[in-house]
C-alpha cells in the first residue's frame, strides 16, 4: 500500500499542481477575498471529488462509455461554468469597490467538480493504472486511490489559493486589484477553451 501511495502521488503531481480550471479559479479567489475564504470551495470540490472517484471506481464509469452525449453535455456545461466564473472574476475591483461580493462557498466549490469532465477521465485513468480489477483488495484500493487524489488535489489548490492570496498583498491599490483579477479571469477563460476544445 505505501508503495501505491508514493508511485500515484509521483503520477498525481504534474496533474494537481499545473495550472487547471480548479486551480485558476481557487488562485483567482485567494487573491480576491484571501486564502480563508478560499476553504469552503475548496471543502465542497473535495467532498464531491471523493465521493465521484468512489462513484467511478465502484463501475460508475460505465455510463461515459454507455452514453458518450453525458460527458459531452457535462463538456460544454462545465466551459460555460468556468466562463461565468472567469466574466465574474475579470471584471471584479477590489472588495472595498464592492462591498457586496461573496466568496465561493462549498456548493460552489462542488459544482466547479462536477462540471469538469476532464476530472472524470483523469479518475478514470488513475484507476487503471493503480487498481487491479481482479484483486481481492480491489475495494480498499478504490478508497485508497480516491483519498490520496482527493487530498493532493485538495493540497495543490490550497497552494494556489495561497499563491493568490500572497500576489495580492503585492497588488492592493485598486487598479493594480483590478488588472490582477483581469489577469486571473483571461486565463481562467483560456482554461475554459481548452476545456471546450480538447
Amino acid at each position: 500500500m505505501l508503495e501505491t501511495t508514493i508511485t500515484l502521488l509521483l503520477f498525481l503531481f504534474p496533474l494537481a499542481y499545473s495550472p487547471g480550471p480548479g486551480n485558476m479559479f481557487f488562485a483567482a479567489n485567494g487573491a480576491r477575498f484571501g486564502f480563508s475564504a478560499t476553504v469552503p470551495a475548496n471543502a465542497g470540490y473535495h467532498v464531491a471529488a471523493w465521493v465521484v472517484a468512489i462513484g467511478i471506481g465502484m463501475g460508475f464509469g460505465w455510463i461515459a462509455t454507455a452514453f458518450p452525449l453525458f460527458l459531452v453535455t457535462i463538456k460544454y456545461l462545465g466551459s460555460a461554468y468556468v466562463l461565468y466564473l472567469a466574466w465574474s472574476i475579470g471584471r471584479a475591483g477590489s472588495l472595498q469597490d464592492d462591498p457586496n461580493a461573496r466568496h465561493a462557498g462549498f456548493w460552489d466549490g462542488a459544482i466547479l467538480l462536477l462540471l469538469n469532465p476532464k476530472g472524470y477521465l483523469i479518475v478514470a485513468l488513475i484507476f487503471t493504472q493503480f487498481v487491479d480489477a481482479t484483486a481481492d483488495s480491489q475495494i480498499l484500493l478504490i478508497i485508497l486511490v480516491s483519498t490520496v487524489a482527493t487530498i493532493n488535489n485538495l493540497i495543490a489548490f490550497a497552494v494556489w489559493a495561497y499563491i493568490g492570496d500572497r500576489l495580492a498583498l503585492v497588488f492592493r491599490r485598486e487598479t493594480d486589484a483590478r488588472r490582477l483579477n483581469m489577469l486571473f479571469g483571461v486565463m481562467l477563460a483560456l482554461v475554459a477553451v481548452w476545456m471546450l476544445l480538447d
